[in-house]
């Protein structure tokens, strides 16, 4: 169906006000009240310790979770893409679950099994391993809310490229391992990478599941995102500001990336 010409400037002018009042209000009117202060007191409050222990958390629970997403991602997606089996829709519909259920159930579910009360709490209160209000369980709640990314993202992918090279190098004498890193993992870079950026967008800005298993303590489980939060909620507007900036700012980072990565792509099957 063709559109006459002034159904398409009405429907390109509704686009416009909506990506407006959505999203460059909001972000031009954060920035504003940034660096309304000054440019010094900006970098006075992203230079606190609070907010360096902050960000260094936030970029320790990155280091974490996007190595455990890609081990455990890339096989799974192998899993799905080159076999069938019973319950393989159990699994899918598993896989999706992060999509569906909101981070402060997870959060919940999560100190409901791994705390001191809870169905697994002998780890907490006999081995003395604290996963509940520390960093594993922060690692905990972002894995399970990052999950579904590196899988659905290398999925597609293996299934357009089929097994034709895999068997084709396993007939020239090339092993499971050997086509794997060979054959197989140059063919799912892109797949796996843009995976990996869209798990390390979500690690950052995750909020409802970390509060819930966090102690929210500065220096200590206080990640960036809980600490935008616990600057507004005390009063210090512009310190929230600022914080929130200096997230955006790593999301920026992570979305040039993408953006770089999404042309490269499109060069490379051209």
């Amino acid at each position: 169906m063709t559109l006459s010409t002034p159904v398409r400037l009405v429907l390109r002018w509704l686009a416009l006000a909506y990506i407006l009042a959505l999203l460059v209000v909001p972000v031009s009117l954060i920035l504003w009240r940034t660096f309304q202060p000054g440019l010094s007191q900006f970098v006075a409050y992203i230079t606190t310790p609070a907010a360096i222990a902050a960000l260094d958390l936030s970029l320790l629970v990155v280091a974490i979770v996007v190595p455990l997403n890609v081990i455990f991602g890339v096989p799974t997606a192998l899993v799905l893409a080159r076999n069938k089996f019973r319950g393989k829709g159990l699994l899918q519909a598993v896989i999706d679950l992060p999509f569906a259920v909101s981070p402060v159930v997870v959060g919940v579910a999560l100190i409901v099994l791994w705390g001191s009360a809870g169905a697994l709490g002998f780890v907490e209160n006999n081995l003395g391993f604290k996963i509940i209000f520390g960093l594993p369980g922060i690692v905990l709640a972002s894995v399970f809310v990052t999950c579904p990314f590196v899988v659905r993202e290398v999925e597609p992918v293996l299934r357009e490229l089929g097994t034709d090279q895999e068997e084709a190098a396993a007939t020239l004498g090339a092993n499971s391992w050997q086509t794997f890193w060979r054959i197989t993992v140059p063919a799912i870079r892109w797949g796996l990478t843009y995976g990996i950026v869209l798990s390390v967008a979500r690690t950052l800005g995750e909020y409802g599941a970390v509060l819930m298993v966090s102690s929210n303590l500065p220096g200590t489980s206080q990640t960036l995102t809980l600490l935008v939060s616990d600057r507004y909620s005390r009063g210090e507007e512009y310190g929230a500001y600022a914080l929130s900036t200096l997230l955006m700012g790593v999301a920026v980072l992570v979305l040039v990336v993408q953006v770089v990565l999404d042309a490269r792509r499109g060069r490379a099957s051209a």
